[in-house]
């Protein structure tokens, strides 16, 4: 290999700086050793550059659309100018509106609760919580989960095929799985909706991090995903598309920031004019320095360039994928199969091991994070777990003690800002772990596997 590819492969394999790169944590056995924080999927850390543009921000922190003074009116500047940034990250269309909310749950239950009269939705069981659940003032179509790409195209074409094709419709998908990190044919399915006149909107809280997110090139209507999954984890969200059906929604809020005009009638009532803008569903005071942040993390995945994030993110899952598949005793899920495109979310069962007690000793015993659960995700694990969908389960570990079976998984996640030490360390663990056994004793508190002291 000649120096300048070795350079250009080291450049594309370099991770991101983030806060917590290099915290120490205890080991049960002894001794410390930096965390390996492998939960990007629940939360991923704040890149470096983030939290150094929110600090720089913070002195001159002021009430947004509040007031006349100057910092008043820069923080009222750098909030609406965040809008613009991601509605370019997001490449929306021109009369798009981006909205501001406090995650992706957020945004989804903004969405449902601008829905038309009489709206039809439908979504697939696969979907998290956070899309599968918003929508109970609706009629509500929920569709089994497909094995392949092409059958979930098949799938929502026949739901749509036997609509009313007489009232509104909205279709609710994933881009990228929270559970097993496969990529789901969302042109396709827009390009369904669209042909059937229903709409669709895309969850995609777990694909801007990692892919580049194009609102005008896949053609959904709307795109909703949060800050604390896109290196941004201030607690705040977007939901942006389609301006029509939330100019037409009463607002999600009633407050100031929505209010226009609000002025008593005689009869000693209360008038009020809603603004048609976004602000129509940003009332009260907004979340200035976590818009900021997702703004400020546009910017920076934008700037280092998606194609030098994905292949490396690529080289990562080809590490942990391999790894496990040395190990027998390790099932991975899938929904699409092996070579089915997928981002860095991976999720596994260990034959003989209790999900929870397995995250625990990776925790206790390597110093590596890891998340164990049903990823409120239920229906999808039960699916791809084989399990009774009438068995009751959480979010995250049940009630079951080191060594008996759990209705759970065990979840690995990573993306630009892990190292590939971390990912190494986690393979190795694995093979350790079914090899030898867990090191400590283990016992079930508060329904989680904790190490017995």
């Amino acid at each position: 290999m000649s120096v300048s590819t070795a350079a250009a492969d080291q450049a594309v394999c370099s991770p991101l700086p983030v806060l917590g790169g290099d915290v120490t944590v205890p080991l049960v056995t002894g001794g410390e050793v930096t965390y390996a924080a492998l939960d990007y999927a629940a939360s991923a850390p704040a890149l470096q550059r983030v939290w150094d543009d929110v600090a720089a921000y913070a002195p001159y922190y002021g009430s947004v659309h509040r007031g006349a003074g100057y910092l008043s009116q820069l923080s009222t500047d750098l909030f609406e100018n965040s809008r613009e940034t991601v509605a370019g990250f997001l490449d929306c269309r021109d009369d798009d509106q981006v909205v501001f909310t406090r995650s992706t749950t957020d945004s989804l239950n903004l969405l449902a609760a601008a829905l038309p009269a009489d709206c039809q939705v439908f979504v697939f069981e696969t979907e998290h919580h956070a899309s599968l659940l918003p929508w109970r003032d609706a009629r509500v179509t929920y569709l089994d989960a497909p094995r392949t790409p092409d059958e979930a195209v098949a799938t929502l074409e026949r739901a749509l095929t036997e609509r009313d094709p007489r009232g509104p419709a909205l279709v609710c998908v994933t881009g990228a799985s929270n559970v097993t990190g496969e990529l789901w044919p969302v042109r396709e399915l827009a390009a369904a909706a669209h042909a059937h006149g229903a709409r669709i909107v895309l969850d995609a809280a777990q694909l801007v991090p990692h892919q580049p997110v194009s609102v005008r090139d896949l053609d959904v209507d709307w795109v909703a995903f949060s800050g604390h999954k896109l290196y941004a984890p201030f607690g705040s969200g977007v939901l942006a598309g389609r301006s029509d059906w939330l100019r037409a929604a009463e607002p999600y809020l009633a407050g100031g920031g929505a209010s226009r005009k609000v002025s008593r009638r005689v009869d000693g009532g209360v008038d009020v004019e809603w603004h048609d803008t976004a602000a129509r569903h940003e009332a009260g005071s907004p979340n200035v320095i976590g818009v900021y942040s997702i703004a400020s993390a546009c910017k920076a995945l934008t700037d280092e360039g998606f194609d030098r994030l994905v292949a490396r993110e690529r080289h990562l899952i080809d590490t942990v994928r391999a790894g496990l598949a040395e190990v027998p005793q390790v099932r991975v899920l899938s929904l699409f199969g092996d070579d089915a495109p997928r981002v860095g979310v991976i999720s596994f069962v260990v034959e003989g091991w209790n999900s929870s007690h397995f995250a625990a000793a990776l925790s206790a015993e390597y110093g590596i994070g890891v998340r164990d659960g049903l990823f409120c995700a239920h229906p999808l694990v039960r699916t791809l777990l084989g399990s009774d969908p009438e068995t009751q389960g959480e979010c995250g570990a049940p009630e079951a003690a080191p060594g008996e079976k759990s209705l759970n998984a065990i979840r690995v996640s990573f993306g630009a800002g892990t190292p590939d030490e971390h990912v190494e360390r986690f393979v190795r663990a694995v093979g350790e772990l079914v090899r030898d056994g867990a090191k400590w004793n283990y016992r079930t508190e508060g329904g989680r596997c904790v190490p017995a002291v």
